[in-house]
Parts: structure tokens; sequence; C-alpha cells
């Protein structure tokens, strides 16, 4: 009966352009349960999200509250029905207070005025309720992430929430402070909220939620009872997918090692992370949220510093104290963000593929343009990029076009190691193809290739050797011909398996 549930959907389906994001998704969660809903990058679980909180609309199927059927037009009828989400990256007005932040849209007044005093108040009250050990006063900048996560939670309760929403919220919290989120997230539920929690981590799991449902390619695969379902077959569940063949990579024999890392640590991130990579390979380096893969790539770019560890180019030690170093080292770095960190969009296709290389055609005095755009011009079409002309805006290109510029841009610099930070994100499929194509090509001409990626069929098809990480550490490295879904994932969940286990047995 539908009674029985304080949120359904059926048949929910949300098409973006090129991209079906949910296909006929259900879901039904019961008054006072925690409910987890697990699945890979890429399942649809944050689409999913933003139909429930008003943020999508659906394109087709049906949603009910308390087994009325609803139209969610907007964020705020998602909150007139006492729905609240709180995202693992917590959007928040670091310069304002805490009771600003938990009442900012539903300020409290009196006589036609904000009145700070009684929302001071219930700021502090609500706090008292999370047994929070900061004020209400207190700059939201100055808190932790989990004491922000509180905060969020401090204002989910504060409009009256019914139906709360946890996205991955432990996945940059302690263990301490996850503990204290379970505590919290089950005195919710015991007062009668009822909380869809996303997660990852399977200790998250099975220390909260009484049934899991499991998402996979934009569907709805299944729920199941917590206490009867094995971690094999949740795995299972979540990856078992045929893998198409995508992936043109020609055999290479690969040369000497380029690049080695040796127990590389950065404090609060990730401890003793080693791996190396040779001429000519493609190294994927995969996990799921929370495994710090892109810091360690930083690191190694130097954009963040290590606390500890070696890096060897070539078999020489190094140190790389800045991005600078890297480049000279022979070192670059496709960024996961290449509209806001990679290329700049108002510039035109030439100039951004020589940016970094400028002072090879010139001097602060005099640009000699011919080779400028001659090196420009060949770059372009080793990538073969589809542009009229070497004017035309970044802007103006598509995500898969705007790749293939920043592939050119980090080859106009003499390097031996190409980091590449989710290479085929936010690009159709058919420019993804002609990305791998790319790929393949560089590494038959020598490079050695590290590929950060969390879309599996991406991971197995490309890399000649798999690099897995959870949590900050390092739990498996495969060959390609041993490497299978749900081998990787059981590496990439080997702390929180661990942990499982220990959490089943008490």
């Amino acid at each position: 009966m539908a009674e029985e549930f304080i949120l359904e959907l059926k048949g929910i389906t949300k098409i973006f352009p090129g991209v079906k994001a949910l296909d006929d998704v259900h879901f039904q969660l019961k008054k006072g349960e925690i409910h987890a809903l697990m699945g890979e990058n890429g399942a649809g679980k944050s689409t999913f999200i933003k139909v429930i909180t008003g943020v999508h609309r659906p394109d087709g199927g049906e949603i009910f509250i308390n087994g009325t059927k609803v139209e969610l037009k907007g964020p705020k009828d998602g909150q007139s029905h006492g729905i609240a989400a709180i995202y693992q990256h917590v959007t928040a007005y670091p310069h304002l207070s805490v009771t600003e932040n938990i009442f900012m849209g539903h300020e409290k007044v009196k006589r036609g005025f904000i009145d700070w005093k009684e929302m001071h108040q219930d700021a502090q009250a609500l706090l008292a309720q999370l047994n929070a050990d900061f004020k209400s006063t207190d700059e939201m900048g100055s808190l932790s992430v989990a004491q922000q996560q509180m905060v969020e939670i401090a204002k989910a309760l504060s409009s009256n929430a019914k139906i709360i929403i946890m996205d991955e919220p432990t996945a940059s919290l302690t263990k301490n402070e996850s503990e204290n989120l379970y505590r919290i997230t089950e005195k919710l539920r015991d007062e009668g909220a009822s909380i869809i929690f996303i997660s990852h981590r399977f200790e998250d799991m099975y220390r909260l939620a009484s049934r899991v449902t499991v998402f996979r390619d934009s569907k709805y695969i299944g729920t199941y009872d917590v206490d009867k379902i094995s971690n094999h077959d949740l795995i299972t569940a979540m990856v078992g997918r045929e893998i198409t063949d995508m992936f043109p990579k020609p055999e290479i024999k690969f040369g000497e090692e380029v690049l080695r890392v040796e127990n590389l640590c950065r404090e609060g991130y990730f401890k003793n992370v080693s791996f190396n990579v040779r001429a000519g390979e493609i190294l994927g380096l995969t996990g799921l949220v929370g495994a710090r893969r892109t810091e360690v790539i930083q690191t190694i770019y130097g954009v963040e510093k290590p606390n500890s560890g070696k890096i060897f180019l070539e078999g020489k030690e190094v140190r790389i104290r800045k991005p600078q170093d890297a480049i000279k080292h022979g070192i670059g770095l496709l960024t996961e963000d290449r509209s806001n960190l990679g290329l700049i969009q108002s510039w035109g296709i030439g100039r951004n593929i020589t940016l970094t290389e400028i002072e090879e055609y010139g001097n602060k005095f005099f640009t000699n343009d011919k080779a400028e755009r001659a090196a420009a011009k060949e770059l372009a079409e080793s990538v073969d990029t589809k542009a009229v002309s070497l004017f035309d805006k970044v802007s103006t290109l598509s995500g898969g076009n705007q790749q293939k510029i920043a592939v050119a841009k980090i080859l106009a610099s003499d390097l031996k190691v190409l980091i590449m930070d989710e290479p085929t994100k936010g690009i159709d499929v058919g420019a993804k193809a002609e990305i791998y194509d790319i790929m393949g090509q560089l590494a038959q001409r020598g490079y050695a290739i590290i590929m950060i990626s969390s879309e599996m069929p991406e991971i197995l098809g490309l890399s000649d050797r798999i690099v897995v990480m959870c949590e900050g550490k390092v739990t498996g490295e495969l060959s390609r011909e041993e490497a299978t879904q749900e081998l990787i994932l059981e590496f990439a969940m080997a702390k929180s398996l661990k942990e499982a286990e220990k959490e089943r047995g008490a």
C-alpha cells in the first residue's frame, strides 16, 4: 500500500540533451526508516536527489508523499513538503554566522524586522539537540567540514524537514566524526525523520540502514534487506554490465620506467601511496568518492606539498614544489575541470594551445605570431580538432573539442608523463571514442600516461595496469588481464568491506 510510504517514486525518467540520466526509476521510503542508496559513480544518484528536492523536474513518472501524488516544480515545493538535502560539499556562506546560515531564506521576523534574538536562541537549541561543540554566533568559515554538516542538519530541522537526504556525508570525515554523524542520524530516525543515506561505504550501510536500493546505469536495479544481502551480491548488483568495444588501444611494447612514486604522504588526505608508470603505458588510477585520487595527482604535479615520500623521474629523485617544476621535469596535467582551470574560454584556440609555452615565440616586447600560429595549428591537427579557425573562441566549441584543445595545450610542452584527470567527463559518446583514440596514439608515441577515471568501462578498456585507492590508500593493483569490475570494486571498497564485516559481526 502506498500509504505506508512517506515517499514513493514510480517510473521516474529524466532526460538531458543526449543523456538519459534516470530511466524508469522506482523508490520507496518508509516512515522512520534509514534507507541506503548505492551505485557506482554515474549511476544516477545525484540526478535522483535533484528530482526529489525539486531542483529537476522529471520528464516522466510520478511522485507521492504520504500517499498523495505531488508535483515538485522547484526547490521551494520540495521544502514545503518537508524535504531537505545535505550534500557532501556543503553550500555555505563562510563569512556569515551559523545562525544566518541555518535560517537563510526563512528568517524569523517580528514587526517587520529580523528577530535576531529569537533566531540565535532557536539556532543554539538546534545545535544543542545535535550535541554541537560550537556556538550559533560562530562564523561558518571557522568550522570544520563535520561541523558545517551539523549546521546543514540543523538547517533541515529548522524547516521541519521530515524527509532528509544525506549525500556521501562521511566521505570527508574522520572515523570519530563519522561515528558522531551515525549517532545524530539514528537520533533523527528515532524522532520520526525518514532518511535517504547515499554512500559508497559498506560500513555506513550496515551501521545505519534497514534497506538498500541499488541504481546502475541510470536504472533501478533492486531494493534489498540489508541483513539478507551479501557483499558479493550487492557488488554484483552495482556493476553487472557488459563493456562495449569502444577502446581501440593498440598493442604497445612498453619502454623503461618513467615515473615512480614511493610512499607519498599528505597528512589528512593520503598515506604511503606508491606506484610507477612506463613509457607507452596507460596506468589507470581509480576509486570511489573520497578515495583521494585527485589529491595524489595534485601533489605529484606540485599543486600541493607532500609531508613525506619520494618522486622519481627516469630513475632520478626530483623535488616538485610547484606546477612549473612539474612541467620543467616533463609532467603535464589535464585537469578535471577544464572550463575553469585548463582553458581560458574567452580566448582563441591558438593562444590557449600555446599559452604555457608563449615565451618560445618571443619576449615581452615582441611575439612571433607566425611561428606561434604554425605550432598551434600542428598541435590542433594532431588531436583532430574540428574548428574553422585558430581564432575561434574556446567557448564556442563542443565539450569534446574543448577537451581536445586541452590535450593539445599540454602537448605544447616537452613532456614525458601525461596525467589525465577524468579525460572524458562531460562529453558525448562519439567524442569519448575520439579521446580514447588520441590516448592510444599518445601511448604509441612513448608518453607515460596516468588516467584518473570514475567510469568502469573506461578504466577496464584503456588501462594496461590499474591502481585502486580507497580512502587515501592504495588497496590493490591489477594487470589488464586479471582486472574485472567486481574485483576493482572490491578493492575500491576494501576498507569499507573490512569495517562492514566488523560491524556485521558486532
